[in-house]
Protein backbone atom coordinates (compact mmCIF):
# COMPACT_ATOMS: atom_id res chain seq x y z
CA UNK A 1 0.00 0.00 0.00
CA UNK A 2 1.33 3.50 -0.79
CA UNK A 3 2.29 5.66 2.16
CA UNK A 4 0.57 8.77 0.82
CA UNK A 5 -2.62 9.19 -1.20
CA UNK A 6 -4.49 12.12 -2.70
CA UNK A 7 -6.80 13.72 -0.11
CA UNK A 8 -10.22 12.13 0.24
CA UNK A 9 -12.64 13.54 -2.31
CA UNK A 10 -9.89 14.58 -4.72
CA UNK A 11 -8.08 12.66 -7.43
CA UNK A 12 -5.05 12.88 -9.64
CA UNK A 13 -5.85 13.72 -13.25
CA UNK A 14 -3.64 11.19 -15.04
CA UNK A 15 -3.05 11.66 -18.78
CA UNK A 16 -6.09 9.55 -19.77
CA UNK A 17 -8.30 12.13 -18.01
CA UNK A 18 -6.19 15.27 -18.27
CA UNK A 19 -5.99 15.09 -22.07
CA UNK A 20 -9.80 15.10 -22.61
CA UNK A 21 -10.20 17.70 -19.85
CA UNK A 22 -7.77 19.95 -21.73
CA UNK A 23 -9.84 19.48 -24.88
CA UNK A 24 -12.98 20.53 -23.00
CA UNK A 25 -11.14 23.63 -21.80
CA UNK A 26 -10.09 24.44 -25.37
CA UNK A 27 -13.68 24.18 -26.62
CA UNK A 28 -14.76 26.42 -23.75
CA UNK A 29 -12.08 29.03 -24.48
CA UNK A 30 -12.83 29.05 -28.20
CA UNK A 31 -16.58 29.47 -27.67
CA UNK A 32 -16.15 32.19 -25.06
CA UNK A 33 -13.86 34.13 -27.41
CA UNK A 34 -16.32 33.83 -30.30
CA UNK A 35 -19.10 35.19 -28.10
CA UNK A 36 -16.97 38.11 -26.90
CA UNK A 37 -16.22 36.89 -23.37
CA UNK A 38 -12.72 37.82 -22.19
CA UNK A 39 -10.59 35.56 -19.97
CA UNK A 40 -9.78 36.55 -16.39
CA UNK A 41 -8.68 34.83 -13.20
CA UNK A 42 -9.40 35.36 -9.51
CA UNK A 43 -7.43 34.02 -6.54
CA UNK A 44 -8.09 30.46 -5.44
CA UNK A 45 -9.03 31.85 -2.03
CA UNK A 46 -10.94 34.93 -0.90
CA UNK A 47 -12.06 36.62 2.27
CA UNK A 48 -14.65 34.14 3.52
CA UNK A 49 -17.16 37.01 3.77
CA UNK A 50 -17.20 37.30 -0.03
CA UNK A 51 -18.87 33.89 -0.19
CA UNK A 52 -20.89 34.17 3.01
CA UNK A 53 -22.38 37.49 1.96
CA UNK A 54 -22.65 36.78 -1.75
CA UNK A 55 -23.74 33.14 -1.80
CA UNK A 56 -25.82 33.34 1.40
CA UNK A 57 -25.22 32.05 4.91
CA UNK A 58 -28.17 29.62 4.79
CA UNK A 59 -26.97 27.54 1.84
CA UNK A 60 -25.29 24.15 1.64
CA UNK A 61 -22.22 25.79 0.09
CA UNK A 62 -21.64 28.12 3.05
CA UNK A 63 -23.13 26.02 5.86
CA UNK A 64 -21.37 22.74 5.04
CA UNK A 65 -19.06 23.00 2.05
CA UNK A 66 -16.65 25.93 2.48
CA UNK A 67 -12.96 24.99 2.67
CA UNK A 68 -11.42 27.38 5.17
CA UNK A 69 -7.74 28.25 4.75
CA UNK A 70 -5.50 28.77 7.75
CA UNK A 71 -4.60 32.40 8.33
CA UNK A 72 -2.74 34.27 11.05
CA UNK A 73 -5.21 34.79 13.85
CA UNK A 74 -3.47 37.99 14.99
CA UNK A 75 -4.32 39.59 11.63
CA UNK A 76 -8.01 38.74 11.92
CA UNK A 77 -8.16 37.17 8.48
CA UNK A 78 -10.65 34.48 7.44
CA UNK A 79 -9.93 32.90 4.08
CA UNK A 80 -11.88 30.28 2.15
CA UNK A 81 -11.10 28.45 -1.08
CA UNK A 82 -13.44 29.52 -3.86
CA UNK A 83 -16.48 27.18 -4.09
CA UNK A 84 -17.73 28.89 -7.26
CA UNK A 85 -16.43 31.75 -9.43
CA UNK A 86 -19.23 34.33 -9.58
CA UNK A 87 -18.82 35.93 -6.15
CA UNK A 88 -15.08 36.42 -6.70
CA UNK A 89 -15.65 37.90 -10.16
CA UNK A 90 -18.26 40.30 -8.74
CA UNK A 91 -15.78 41.28 -6.02
CA UNK A 92 -13.17 41.97 -8.71
CA UNK A 93 -15.73 43.99 -10.70
CA UNK A 94 -16.19 46.29 -7.71
CA UNK A 95 -12.52 46.41 -6.66
CA UNK A 96 -11.18 47.34 -10.09
CA UNK A 97 -13.87 49.85 -10.99
CA UNK A 98 -15.19 47.79 -13.88
CA UNK A 99 -18.45 49.73 -13.67
CA UNK A 100 -16.60 52.51 -15.54
CA UNK A 101 -15.80 50.13 -18.42
CA UNK A 102 -18.12 49.81 -21.43
CA UNK A 103 -21.05 47.69 -20.27
CA UNK A 104 -21.72 44.84 -20.15
CA UNK A 105 -18.40 43.47 -18.94
CA UNK A 106 -18.27 39.96 -20.39
CA UNK A 107 -15.69 37.66 -18.81
CA UNK A 108 -14.90 33.95 -18.67
CA UNK A 109 -12.87 31.78 -16.35
CA UNK A 110 -12.02 28.09 -16.26
CA UNK A 111 -10.34 26.58 -13.24
CA UNK A 112 -10.47 24.68 -9.98
CA UNK A 113 -13.22 25.19 -7.40
CA UNK A 114 -13.37 23.62 -3.94
CA UNK A 115 -16.26 22.34 -1.82
CA UNK A 116 -16.12 20.20 1.28
CA UNK A 117 -18.82 17.99 -0.24
CA UNK A 118 -19.60 14.34 0.38
CA UNK A 119 -17.51 12.51 -2.26
CA UNK A 120 -19.50 10.51 -4.80
CA UNK A 121 -19.50 9.78 -8.53
CA UNK A 122 -18.89 13.01 -10.42
CA UNK A 123 -18.68 15.12 -7.24
CA UNK A 124 -15.20 15.96 -6.01
CA UNK A 125 -13.89 18.32 -3.38
CA UNK A 126 -11.67 19.87 -6.03
CA UNK A 127 -13.44 20.20 -9.36
CA UNK A 128 -13.18 22.16 -12.59
CA UNK A 129 -15.68 24.68 -13.94
CA UNK A 130 -16.12 26.63 -17.16
CA UNK A 131 -17.74 29.93 -16.22
CA UNK A 132 -19.04 32.93 -18.17
CA UNK A 133 -20.44 36.16 -16.74
CA UNK A 134 -22.10 39.20 -18.34
CA UNK A 135 -22.25 42.08 -15.82
CA UNK A 136 -24.06 45.31 -16.57
CA UNK A 137 -26.85 44.19 -18.93
CA UNK A 138 -30.38 43.83 -17.49
CA UNK A 139 -31.42 41.45 -20.30
CA UNK A 140 -33.50 39.60 -21.35
CA UNK A 141 -31.58 39.00 -24.59
CA UNK A 142 -28.29 38.39 -22.77
CA UNK A 143 -30.05 35.74 -20.63
CA UNK A 144 -30.91 33.86 -23.82
CA UNK A 145 -27.38 34.35 -25.18
CA UNK A 146 -25.89 32.84 -22.02
CA UNK A 147 -28.21 29.82 -22.16
CA UNK A 148 -27.59 29.33 -25.89
CA UNK A 149 -23.82 29.49 -25.30
CA UNK A 150 -24.13 26.75 -22.69
CA UNK A 151 -26.24 24.63 -25.06
CA UNK A 152 -23.67 25.09 -27.84
CA UNK A 153 -20.85 24.00 -25.55
CA UNK A 154 -22.63 20.75 -24.72
CA UNK A 155 -23.42 20.16 -28.38
CA UNK A 156 -19.84 20.86 -29.50
CA UNK A 157 -18.33 18.40 -27.01
CA UNK A 158 -20.76 15.60 -27.88
CA UNK A 159 -23.84 16.05 -25.64
CA UNK A 160 -26.42 17.49 -28.06
CA UNK A 161 -29.51 16.21 -26.25
CA UNK A 162 -29.13 17.77 -22.80
CA UNK A 163 -32.23 18.88 -20.91
CA UNK A 164 -32.44 22.55 -19.90
CA UNK A 165 -34.70 23.38 -16.95
CA UNK A 166 -35.80 27.02 -16.74
CA UNK A 167 -37.51 29.14 -14.10
CA UNK A 168 -37.83 32.68 -12.79
CA UNK A 169 -37.46 33.22 -9.06
CA UNK A 170 -38.55 36.85 -9.09
CA UNK A 171 -36.85 39.77 -7.41
CA UNK A 172 -37.07 41.72 -4.12
CA UNK A 173 -40.30 43.32 -5.32
CA UNK A 174 -42.32 40.13 -5.69
CA UNK A 175 -40.44 37.53 -3.72
CA UNK A 176 -41.60 38.59 -0.21
CA UNK A 177 -45.23 37.74 -0.99
CA UNK A 178 -44.15 34.39 -2.40
CA UNK A 179 -42.01 33.63 0.66
CA UNK A 180 -44.99 34.39 2.88
CA UNK A 181 -47.18 31.98 0.90
CA UNK A 182 -44.39 29.39 0.84
CA UNK A 183 -43.76 29.65 4.58
CA UNK A 184 -47.44 29.13 5.30
CA UNK A 185 -47.41 25.99 3.10
CA UNK A 186 -44.42 24.44 4.87
CA UNK A 187 -45.81 25.26 8.30
CA UNK A 188 -48.83 23.15 7.42
CA UNK A 189 -46.42 20.28 6.66
CA UNK A 190 -43.85 21.03 9.37
CA UNK A 191 -44.21 17.60 10.98
CA UNK A 192 -42.87 16.03 7.76
CA UNK A 193 -39.79 18.27 7.54
CA UNK A 194 -36.34 16.89 8.48
CA UNK A 195 -34.50 18.88 11.19
CA UNK A 196 -32.37 20.86 8.71
CA UNK A 197 -35.41 21.95 6.70
CA UNK A 198 -37.25 23.00 9.86
CA UNK A 199 -34.28 25.21 10.68
CA UNK A 200 -34.30 26.67 7.18
CA UNK A 201 -38.01 27.36 7.46
CA UNK A 202 -37.10 29.87 10.17
CA UNK A 203 -34.01 31.31 8.52
CA UNK A 204 -34.42 31.08 4.71
CA UNK A 205 -37.52 29.21 3.46
CA UNK A 206 -36.49 29.42 -0.20
CA UNK A 207 -33.60 27.05 0.51
CA UNK A 208 -36.08 24.28 1.32
CA UNK A 209 -36.83 23.92 -2.39
CA UNK A 210 -33.12 23.23 -2.90
CA UNK A 211 -33.14 20.39 -0.37
CA UNK A 212 -31.30 17.22 -1.35
CA UNK A 213 -33.11 15.15 1.28
CA UNK A 214 -35.20 12.39 -0.41
CA UNK A 215 -37.88 12.90 2.23
CA UNK A 216 -38.57 16.34 0.75
CA UNK A 217 -39.45 15.24 -2.77
CA UNK A 218 -43.18 14.80 -2.19
CA UNK A 219 -43.46 17.81 0.11
CA UNK A 220 -41.71 20.11 -2.34
CA UNK A 221 -43.83 18.85 -5.22
CA UNK A 222 -46.89 20.50 -3.67
CA UNK A 223 -45.21 23.80 -2.83
CA UNK A 224 -46.55 27.00 -4.43
CA UNK A 225 -44.93 28.11 -7.69
CA UNK A 226 -42.93 31.33 -7.84
CA UNK A 227 -43.98 32.00 -11.43
CA UNK A 228 -47.60 32.29 -10.29
CA UNK A 229 -46.64 35.26 -8.13
CA UNK A 230 -44.22 37.19 -10.33
CA UNK A 231 -44.63 40.95 -10.48
CA UNK A 232 -45.35 42.55 -13.84
CA UNK A 233 -41.67 43.41 -14.47
CA UNK A 234 -40.38 39.92 -13.65
CA UNK A 235 -43.17 38.23 -15.61
CA UNK A 236 -42.40 40.40 -18.63
CA UNK A 237 -38.69 39.66 -18.36
CA UNK A 238 -39.31 35.91 -18.12
CA UNK A 239 -41.68 35.99 -21.10
CA UNK A 240 -39.05 37.86 -23.14
CA UNK A 241 -36.32 35.36 -22.17
CA UNK A 242 -38.51 32.50 -23.39
CA UNK A 243 -39.32 34.38 -26.61
CA UNK A 244 -35.60 34.86 -27.34
CA UNK A 245 -34.87 31.18 -26.64
CA UNK A 246 -37.73 30.19 -28.94
CA UNK A 247 -36.31 32.45 -31.66
CA UNK A 248 -32.95 30.69 -31.27
CA UNK A 249 -34.52 27.23 -31.38
CA UNK A 250 -33.28 26.34 -27.89
CA UNK A 251 -35.47 23.74 -26.21
CA UNK A 252 -36.19 24.02 -22.50
CA UNK A 253 -38.55 22.71 -19.84
CA UNK A 254 -40.23 25.02 -17.34
CA UNK A 255 -39.49 23.93 -13.77
CA UNK A 256 -41.42 26.14 -11.32
CA UNK A 257 -39.55 24.87 -8.23
CA UNK A 258 -36.02 25.43 -9.57
CA UNK A 259 -34.24 27.92 -7.29
CA UNK A 260 -30.55 26.91 -7.59
CA UNK A 261 -28.42 26.59 -4.46
CA UNK A 262 -27.11 30.13 -4.05
CA UNK A 263 -28.88 33.14 -2.56
CA UNK A 264 -27.65 35.71 -5.08
CA UNK A 265 -29.95 34.54 -7.90
CA UNK A 266 -32.83 36.74 -9.12
CA UNK A 267 -35.24 36.27 -11.98
CA UNK A 268 -33.82 33.82 -14.56
CA UNK A 269 -32.47 30.52 -13.21
CA UNK A 270 -31.61 27.39 -15.20
CA UNK A 271 -29.96 23.99 -14.83
CA UNK A 272 -28.71 21.47 -17.39
CA UNK A 273 -28.93 17.67 -17.18
CA UNK A 274 -27.70 14.86 -19.43
CA UNK A 275 -30.42 13.12 -21.42
CA UNK A 276 -32.34 10.71 -19.18
CA UNK A 277 -30.81 11.98 -15.93
CA UNK A 278 -32.72 13.52 -13.05
CA UNK A 279 -32.19 14.85 -9.56
CA UNK A 280 -29.95 17.70 -8.45
CA UNK A 281 -26.93 15.43 -8.12
CA UNK A 282 -27.00 14.79 -11.89
CA UNK A 283 -26.83 18.43 -13.02
CA UNK A 284 -23.85 19.17 -15.27
CA UNK A 285 -24.25 22.93 -15.29
CA UNK A 286 -26.49 25.84 -14.54
CA UNK A 287 -26.71 29.51 -13.80
CA UNK A 288 -28.91 32.54 -13.64
CA UNK A 289 -29.30 36.23 -13.03
CA UNK A 290 -27.85 37.95 -9.95
CA UNK A 291 -28.95 41.57 -10.14
CA UNK A 292 -28.22 42.30 -6.48
CA UNK A 293 -24.81 40.65 -6.03
CA UNK A 294 -22.54 43.55 -7.05
CA UNK A 295 -24.35 45.92 -4.70
CA UNK A 296 -24.16 43.31 -1.92
CA UNK A 297 -20.36 43.31 -2.30
CA UNK A 298 -20.04 47.09 -2.10
CA UNK A 299 -20.72 48.27 -5.65
CA UNK A 300 -23.52 50.22 -7.27
CA UNK A 301 -26.73 48.33 -8.18
CA UNK A 302 -25.65 46.37 -11.27
CA UNK A 303 -27.42 43.57 -13.15
CA UNK A 304 -25.55 40.38 -14.03
CA UNK A 305 -26.02 36.87 -15.33
CA UNK A 306 -23.76 33.87 -15.83
CA UNK A 307 -23.36 30.12 -15.75
CA UNK A 308 -20.98 27.48 -14.48
CA UNK A 309 -20.44 24.15 -16.24
CA UNK A 310 -18.87 21.29 -14.29
CA UNK A 311 -16.20 19.86 -16.57
CA UNK A 312 -15.71 16.79 -14.35
CA UNK A 313 -19.37 15.91 -14.76
CA UNK A 314 -19.34 16.63 -18.49
CA UNK A 315 -16.40 14.27 -18.87
CA UNK A 316 -18.19 11.59 -16.85
CA UNK A 317 -21.36 12.01 -18.96
CA UNK A 318 -19.28 11.58 -22.14
CA UNK A 319 -17.58 8.47 -20.77
CA UNK A 320 -20.92 6.91 -19.76
CA UNK A 321 -22.66 7.69 -23.03
CA UNK A 322 -23.38 4.49 -24.96
CA UNK A 323 -23.99 6.17 -28.34
CA UNK A 324 -20.97 8.45 -28.60
CA UNK A 325 -20.94 10.76 -31.60
CA UNK A 326 -17.92 12.07 -33.48
CA UNK A 327 -17.55 15.10 -31.20
CA UNK A 328 -17.52 12.92 -28.08
CA UNK A 329 -15.02 10.51 -29.61
CA UNK A 330 -12.75 13.45 -30.48
CA UNK A 331 -12.82 14.65 -26.85
CA UNK A 332 -12.19 11.16 -25.41
CA UNK A 333 -9.61 9.99 -27.98
CA UNK A 334 -6.21 8.94 -26.61
CA UNK A 335 -3.36 11.39 -26.80
CA UNK A 336 -1.99 11.52 -30.37
CA UNK A 337 1.01 9.32 -31.09
CA UNK A 338 4.27 10.98 -32.15
CA UNK A 339 4.71 11.42 -35.87
CA UNK A 340 8.21 9.95 -35.64
CA UNK A 341 10.75 8.55 -33.21
CA UNK A 342 14.45 9.12 -33.78
CA UNK A 343 16.41 5.90 -33.18
CA UNK A 344 19.99 4.94 -33.87
CA UNK A 345 22.26 2.02 -34.68
CA UNK A 346 24.78 3.19 -32.06
CA UNK A 347 23.05 2.76 -28.67
CA UNK A 348 25.50 5.11 -26.96
CA UNK A 349 25.07 8.02 -29.41
CA UNK A 350 22.10 9.62 -27.64
CA UNK A 351 23.41 13.14 -28.33
CA UNK A 352 22.94 12.79 -32.11
CA UNK A 353 19.42 11.36 -31.71
CA UNK A 354 18.47 14.16 -29.33
CA UNK A 355 19.94 16.85 -31.60
CA UNK A 356 18.04 15.58 -34.65
CA UNK A 357 14.76 15.29 -32.71
CA UNK A 358 15.23 18.80 -31.36
CA UNK A 359 15.65 20.18 -34.88
CA UNK A 360 12.47 18.42 -36.03
CA UNK A 361 10.53 19.72 -33.02
CA UNK A 362 11.76 23.18 -33.89
CA UNK A 363 10.11 22.70 -37.28
CA UNK A 364 6.80 22.12 -35.48
CA UNK A 365 6.71 18.32 -35.67
CA UNK A 366 5.73 15.90 -32.88
CA UNK A 367 8.89 13.83 -32.58
CA UNK A 368 10.34 11.75 -29.77
CA UNK A 369 13.97 10.77 -29.36
CA UNK A 370 14.78 7.32 -28.00
CA UNK A 371 17.35 8.18 -25.35
CA UNK A 372 17.77 4.69 -23.93
CA UNK A 373 21.13 3.04 -24.56
CA UNK A 374 19.73 -0.15 -26.05
CA UNK A 375 19.98 -1.99 -29.35
CA UNK A 376 18.27 -0.69 -32.48
CA UNK A 377 15.73 -3.51 -32.51
CA UNK A 378 14.51 -2.59 -29.04
CA UNK A 379 14.31 1.09 -30.03
CA UNK A 380 12.17 0.20 -33.05
CA UNK A 381 9.89 -1.96 -30.92
CA UNK A 382 9.38 0.95 -28.52
CA UNK A 383 8.61 3.31 -31.43
CA UNK A 384 5.95 0.90 -32.69
CA UNK A 385 4.41 0.61 -29.21
CA UNK A 386 4.20 4.40 -29.09
CA UNK A 387 2.11 4.28 -32.28
CA UNK A 388 4.59 6.41 -34.22
CA UNK A 389 4.12 6.61 -37.96
CA UNK A 390 7.80 6.71 -38.72
CA UNK A 391 11.19 5.83 -37.31
CA UNK A 392 14.11 8.05 -38.25
CA UNK A 393 17.12 5.72 -38.14
CA UNK A 394 20.49 7.35 -37.53
CA UNK A 395 23.33 5.20 -38.84
CA UNK A 396 26.53 5.33 -40.84
CA UNK A 397 24.68 7.23 -43.64
CA UNK A 398 24.67 10.33 -41.45
CA UNK A 399 28.28 10.96 -42.49
CA UNK A 400 26.96 11.64 -46.02
CA UNK A 401 24.01 13.72 -44.73
CA UNK A 402 21.35 11.01 -44.84
CA UNK A 403 19.18 8.96 -42.49
CA UNK A 404 16.87 6.01 -43.08
CA UNK A 405 13.14 6.84 -42.90
CA UNK A 406 11.10 3.75 -42.01
CA UNK A 407 7.31 3.60 -42.37
CA UNK A 408 6.46 1.47 -39.33
CA UNK A 409 2.99 0.51 -40.60
CA UNK A 410 4.00 -0.37 -44.14
CA UNK A 411 7.36 -1.85 -43.21
CA UNK A 412 9.09 0.11 -45.98
CA UNK A 413 12.32 2.08 -45.62
CA UNK A 414 14.20 4.57 -47.76
CA UNK A 415 17.20 6.89 -47.41
CA UNK A 416 16.32 10.57 -46.91
CA UNK A 417 18.62 13.61 -46.85
CA UNK A 418 18.62 15.24 -43.43
CA UNK A 419 18.00 18.58 -45.13
CA UNK A 420 14.70 17.24 -46.54
CA UNK A 421 13.61 15.29 -43.45
CA UNK A 422 11.40 17.93 -41.82
CA UNK A 423 9.70 18.70 -45.15
CA UNK A 424 9.06 15.01 -45.87
CA UNK A 425 7.67 14.35 -42.40
CA UNK A 426 5.55 17.50 -42.53
CA UNK A 427 4.07 16.40 -45.84
CA UNK A 428 3.33 12.99 -44.36
CA UNK A 429 1.67 14.53 -41.33
CA UNK A 430 -0.48 16.76 -43.56
CA UNK A 431 -1.61 14.08 -45.98
CA UNK A 432 -1.59 11.12 -43.55
CA UNK A 433 0.06 9.03 -46.26
CA UNK A 434 2.85 6.72 -45.19
CA UNK A 435 5.94 5.74 -47.16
Amino acid sequence: MPTFRAPRGTRDLLPAERVPMTRLERVAADLAARYGYHPMETPLFEDAAVFERGIGAVTDVVEKELFFVGARADEGERWALRPEPTAGIARAYVQHGMQTWPQPVKVTMTGSMFRYDRPQAGRYRQFWQFDVEAIGDPGPAVDAEIIELAARFYRDVGLPDVKILLNSIGDPACRPAYLEEMTAYYRRHEARLPPLERERLERNPLRILDSKDPAMVDVNAGAPSMTDGLCEACAGHFEAVRAHLDALGIGYTLEPHLVRGLDYYTRTAFEVYPAGAGGQQSAIGGGGRYDGLVELLGGRPTPGIGFGIGLDRVLLALQERADRNAAAEAILAPEPAPLAVVVGSDPADTATRLRLATELRGAGLAVRADLGQRKLGKQLEAAARDGAHFAVIVGDELASGQVQLRDLDAGTQRPTPVTNLARDLERAARTHHHG
